[in-house]
């Protein structure tokens, strides 16, 4: 496939996205809120209901944008790479329409054998015209690199070398992937098992969103409870895949004030799921 390098700098959209308490109440279930019945009954309970504040970061990355920003890469070999979502307002209203407007701001080439780097931006708005966050979201097209582009700029966030401040564990349900894809994230490496092994993979991949959704919930949970919208930033790696069925802990560092470092281990296979994550809050 041509790679189309014009799209890059130019902006796509608006997406509008109309949602309720349902559409809130199925994301958060798609990141595990719930599974026993009791914790976190606030995210999926219409009562006094709280929103995951990284529902903004699954805009970007919807079936409909997807197709949008389609450069001519290779899907069979697309995932999520990572993401950084800064909030400027918090996302408490549980009902309201929310329009994004998507640029792709660079490809980076990882060379021929390593794919390519996608690096969009979406700035999200809501009815009113106010600005309530920007992601920045990279994805990998493993089968694209090669084409001599320019490479990515390194930038880090460290892991401290000592014991975590918090830790986390949690089993990963069979059918979390099933559960998430509800939310509009389609692509059916996240549930046939036919293409998920054409892909590589054993079985169907967790979504690194939903992942990243689960770390949302134990940092919210560890050190400001009950208070999500106080969350102003969000920016993690997707390492590995992970399979449903698996149990993870999200290991937590306090650094300086209001701020923490994350990643999500395999608590099996010591394996790191999502790394380099950093929050930031009120």
């Amino acid at each position: 496939m041509v790679l189309k390098l014009d799209m890059i700098g130019k902006q796509f959209g608006p997406f509008v996205h109309e949602y309720d308490y349902k559409d809130l109440i199925i994301f958060a279930l798609g990141c595990g809120a719930g599974a026993d019945g009791i914790t976190d009954l606030d995210y999926v309970y219409e009562k006094n209901l709280k929103i995951i504040p990284i529902y903004g970061a699954m805009l970007a990355e919807a079936h409909e944008v997807s197709k949008a920003m389609d450069f001519g890469f290779n899907w069979d070999g697309s995932l999520h790479w990572g993401f950084d979502i800064r909030f400027y307002q918090p996302l408490i209203k549980t009902s309201g329409k929310l329009s994004t407007t998507c640029m792709l701001k660079n490809i980076y080439d990882r060379g021929p054998n390593k794919g390519c780097l996608a690096l969009n931006e979406a700035t999200t708005y809501d009815e009113n015209g106010e600005k309530l966050f920007t992601n920045e979201s990279t994805d990998i097209e493993i089968y694209d690199g090669g084409f001599g582009g320019p490479k990515q700029p390194v930038v880090r966030v460290e892991i401290p070398d000592r014991e975590p401040d918090y830790e986390v564990t949690e089993l990963i349900p069979l059918n979390q992937a099933l559960i998430y894809r509800l939310s509009g994230d389609w692509f059916k490496v996240h549930a046939d098992w036919e293409y998920a092994k054409k892909c590589g993979y054993k079985k169907p991949i967790l979504h690194g969103l939903s992942t990243s959704g689960f770390a949302c919930r134990h940092i919210t949970q560890s050190l400001f409870p009950g208070e999500p919208e106080k969350i102003t930033r969000f920016k993690v790696r997707i390492t590995a895949p992970l399979y449903p069925g698996s149990t993870i802990k999200t290991q937590i560092w306090k650094m300086e004030h209001n701020v923490v470092h994350f990643r999500v281990a395999n608590a099996e296979t010591g394996v790191n799921h999502l790394n380099y994550g950093l929050v930031e809050w009120k």
